[in-house]
């Protein structure tokens, strides 16, 4: 077994992968992960695996990445960065090797620019929440629905101008109360994502787009991207674990050296 651990702001995952490129998932809450599963040691995080993973379970490799390497190394893991082990996830998942990745977590955005499956260039946004997971939540909540019903609605968008999170939600508030429907207010929801990374995604163009994170369950915001952009949207089965597969696939490389 190979083990690759993504240090996520919102959740910690987890994967497994064995020598035939089978693999299992595992989910924490990032805070109760640390609190309940960790301790520091000389500096380093300590994570007893044993107690997480099924009975047995003892990694050959693990490697380790996400937002959390940057605060606290995890003990006995190799670390690589976030982006390295998103294109590495999205090559093993989809199959793929030129595309551009746009990988959507909870509080970071990440485009790269792939070809024959290595890393040409890439953008991230780790500065701003207006572009991330946290941001649709903040904004599902000013609606009162559910991110899945935000996710629904793409057509008859409400125009919402802010590109500061914070006073976004103060933008939505008052289109609220001009009385416009809730699915054309998901909708420009939805939209403000776009925009604002429209940006990156067009300095590292592809005509196909692999879309990672979280955020890629968003089914709105798939459509939004294919129309807008005229490109071909591809999203791996279970999206928000791509990081912690690549890390699987860099612990087996690292392995068969």
């Amino acid at each position: 077994m190979y083990c690759g651990i993504d240090l996520g702001s919102r959740n910690v995952k987890i994967a497994l992968m064995d020598e035939e490129g089978r693999l299992e998932f595992f989910k924490f809450d990032t805070i109760a992960f640390y609190r309940e599963h960790g301790r520091l040691e000389e500096g380093q995080l300590a994570v007893d695996l044993s107690a997480l993973l099924p009975a047995g379970t003892k990694p050959r490799a693990v490697v380790s990445t996400g937002y959390g390497r940057q605060t606290v190394a995890l003990k006995g893991a190799r670390v690589i960065p976030e982006i390295k082990a998103h294109v590495l996830g999205a090559v093993h998942l989809t199959g793929l090797s030129d595309f551009t990745l746009l990988d959507l977590g909870g509080q970071d955005s990440k485009v790269a620019l792939v070809r024959g499956g290595r890393l040409m260039d890439f953008q991230t946004n780790d500065k701003c929440a207006a572009s991330t997971g946290r941001y649709l939540e903040n904004m599902a909540a000013v609606l009162n629905i559910s991110l899945d019903e935000l996710s629904r609605h793409h057509q008859n968008p409400v125009d919402l101008s802010s590109t500061c999170a914070i006073f976004g939600e103060t933008e939505l508030i008052g289109k609220v109360l001009e009385g416009h429907p809730i699915g054309s207010l998901a909708a420009g929801v939805n939209y403000t994502i776009f925009k604002r990374i429209r940006p990156m995604l067009m300095r590292l163009f592809s005509d196909t787009l692999v879309f990672t994170g979280g955020v890629a369950q968003n089914a709105a915001l798939r459509e939004i991207l294919a129309k807008e952009l005229g490109v071909r949207v591809v999203v791996p089965e279970n999206p928000q674990y791509t990081g912690a597969v690549g890390c699987c696939v860099e612990a087996k490389m690292g392995s068969e050296k």
